[in-house]
């Protein structure tokens, strides 16, 4: 354990960067002093340095902004238009941000500033850049073409740390090529068409949402799925399902009788309260930027969630260790190749032959647990909301599964490959709603990056400064995907404008990320949507929301209405931590499929 908590360690070092110029000068002039020099009263000295700090600081700043400005001009390069706030390090601008991603609507301010000052522009906050941008050029000189000039880097670390770990998410260099190469095997098309288990919990889930309707209730389709997922990605994890659906009750809307709210969080429930509040606190982190320590110096905002995240997983990895022990003492272990997967192994078992290090294996788990649970929920949320919003899509789409699967049996991968419809639906969810509508990477040495507007000049960008981009705003650009950019249409990616915009520029469509961090998981996760979309339409015919089981004040705001883009016609709240998710829920009704079928 650290003899210095990580967010002390942080505040410490920031605090030293801050006071070191005054403590240079405060020596140099009792140096002075004492050679008879000069003679500058010791609390001349105090009131020098203390009035001297900020000031120095600002000033060095400026000169920071005109020393890249000069590169910039020397490289034949420009800097993208600064976006800043009135008030001292731009605390006003945050402030607005930071209001707007907890009240707005997803990505809306940082949309507005991007038609106001283009695809690429610098939010300046705390005297630090932060390069935004859509630019699909820009995007894949990013994560490709550049990939080792940009990482995840030290910023993105100090805010994930306490989560993460040092996961692959949150991994550079060799140690992410480590935790790559242990994972890798494990997604392989081998062992992602498993698909007794996502049955096994598809009809589970289902299940208990035919209990709940019948009551006469709406389901928050949000929350069963993320117990589906949940569930599946701990068999797949660990070979031992945590069993979310099975021993917990499917909440109940806000209008249903108190007495039905009452009841108690299971271990599961627990951990996956735990975990999204633990998210929640580091998105916040990376809205605020590096100041963020100094708003924890007392109490980590990620400390207790992770305190109930970290029992729930502490004794699966105890087990799993143990495990390996045993098979190692008697002699079961060897002979196979590291990379090799065993029929009844498990990823974590995988994991353990790697390396039985519990803080490298927590951490990796955590990581897969993050992409396997909580990202597929979230599409599979946004999916199901389409369906309730555009029943010809949805009518299509059973018939596709009628025709292929038809009304009972259990889908195969071939089934599902050949499902080409199903494909684009979930295709053009993810287009408008991405799992992961933000991310970031810190340049290691000074890049160009092309500028894709018309004067043609590549954007300087100064090492250590980072660029984020944004695949939820990109996705909706209309010289990118057509005027209907913002519409609803999973023919998109079937008609001729899949040769118009996508084949020729595949940057452009980024549900999985791009280049050598691109998702081990994209096939399972296809797999594990395809799978459970397919189980939920042969037993359900329509789908519709239900907004007076929503709690009031997640709906959207009546202001919305009529305006620009989806932002005028969404009847949910989109919203993100890490991934995003629907706000109070996706409180849906189903309609059963006839038992005459």
């Amino acid at each position: 354990m650290a003899l210095i908590p990580f967010t002390l360690s942080l505040v410490l070092e920031q605090f030293a960067k801050l006071i070191y110029p005054g403590v240079l000068l405060s020596v140099a002039l009792i140096v002075l002093d004492r050679a008879s020099v000069v003679h500058v009263p010791g609390w001349a000295i105090a009131v020098i340095v203390l009035t001297g700090i900020i000031p120095y600081h600002i000033a060095a700043a400026r000169y920071r902004l005109w020393r890249d400005a000069r590169k910039a001009a020397s490289l034949g390069a420009i800097l993208p238009p600064r976006w800043e706030g009135k008030a001292i390090g731009s605390r006003d601008l945050l402030k607005m941000l930071d209001h707007a991603w907890q009240h707005g609507y997803l990505s809306d301010q940082l949309w507005e500033k991007f038609s106001e000052l283009g695809s690429t522009y610098d939010l300046y906050i705390f005297w630090a850049h932060d390069y935004c941008t859509t630019d699909v050029n820009i995007v894949k000189s990013v994560l490709a073409t550049e990939f080792d000039n940009w990482v995840k880097g030290k910023g993105f670390d100090s805010f994930m740390r306490s989560v993460l770990g040092t996961g692959v998410f949150n991994a550079d260099g060799d140690l992410w090529k480590f935790h790559r190469s242990m994972t890798r095997p494990f997604f392989s098309r081998e062992r992602i068409h498993h698909y007794e288990v996502f049955d096994r919990h598809a009809e589970e889930a289902i299940s208990k949402m035919k209990d709940r309707l019948r009551e006469g209730y709406a389901v928050n389709f949000a929350d069963a799925i993320s117990r589906f997922t949940l569930d599946t990605a701990t068999e797949f994890l660990f070979n031992k399902c945590v069993h979310s659906l099975r021993d917990s009750t499917l909440p109940y809307p806000h209008n249903a009788p108190p007495m039905l709210h009452d009841l108690p969080l299971s271990a599961a429930d627990q951990f996956a309260r735990a975990f999204m509040d633990a998210q929640g606190a580091i998105s916040a982190r990376a809205r605020t930027g590096w100041v963020w320590p100094w708003f924890e110096i007392f109490r980590s905002k990620t400390a207790a969630p992770m305190r109930v995240v970290d029992a729930f997983v502490a004794p699966i990895l105890k087990q799993a260790l143990e495990r390996a022990k045993i098979a190692k003492e008697s002699g079961l272990v060897g002979g196979s190749k590291a990379d090799e997967i065993k029929d009844d192994e498990c990823l974590l078992d995988h994991l353990v032959r790697h390396t039985t290090d519990p803080v490298i294996l927590h951490d990796e788990v955590l990581n897969i647990m993050l992409a396997g649970r909580d990202t597929t929920a979230g599409m599979m949320t946004v999916t199901v909301y389409f369906l309730s919003q555009y029943p010809n899509v949805l009518k299509r789409l059973r018939e596709e599964i009628l025709e292929k699967v038809g009304p009972i049996n259990r889908p195969t991968y071939d089934d599902i490959r050949e499902m080409k419809y199903l494909r684009a639906v979930l295709n053009e969810s993810m287009r408008l709603y991405p799992a992961v509508p933000w991310n970031m990477r810190y340049a290691v040495q000074d890049a160009l990056l092309p500028n894709s507007e018309p004067n043609g000049k590549p954007f300087y960008i100064p090492a250590g400064a980072s660029v984020s981009y944004s695949v939820h705003c990109m996705h909706r650009r209309k010289d990118y995907w057509g005027p209907d950019a913002e519409e609803f249409d999973p023919d998109r990616f079937l008609d001729h404008r899949l040769h118009k915009y996508l084949t020729p520029n595949p940057f452009i469509f980024l549900p999985f990320n791009a280049g050598p961090r691109i998702c081990l998981g994209q096939q399972f996760a296809y797999n594990e949507m395809s799978f459970f979309i397919v189980r939920l339409l042969q037993n359900f015919e329509t789908i519709s929301l239900d907004i007076d089981a929503q709690p009031p004040d997640t709906r959207p705001p009546a202001e919305w209405a009529g305006a620009p883009g989806r932002k005028g016609v969404e009847k949910f709240w989109p919203k993100a931590h890490l991934t995003v998710y629907a706000d109070g829920g996706l409180w849906v009704k189903f309609k059963e499929v006839s038992s005459d079928i």
